[in-house]
């Protein structure tokens, strides 16, 4: 395994939590009935930035 394909790797894992982070937000959601989404997103965007993951684009 070559190093350009290790960076794919660590592309792919940060897509699929990118991907479970935003499907959890969105359950939390709806579970409260939108009634903490501020905190909720808030609480979203500190864990992806302690994993890595910078794609908000409010930033």
């Amino acid at each position: 395994m070559g190093i350009f394909d290790r960076f794919k790797d660590q592309e792919k894992a940060k897509a699929k939590a990118k991907e479970m982070s935003d499907k959890a937000e969105q359950q939390a959601n709806e579970r409260t009935g939108g009634k903490h989404s501020e905190q909720i997103d808030k609480l979203q965007q500190q864990a992806e930035d302690r994993m890595g993951i910078d794609d908000d684009p409010n930033k």
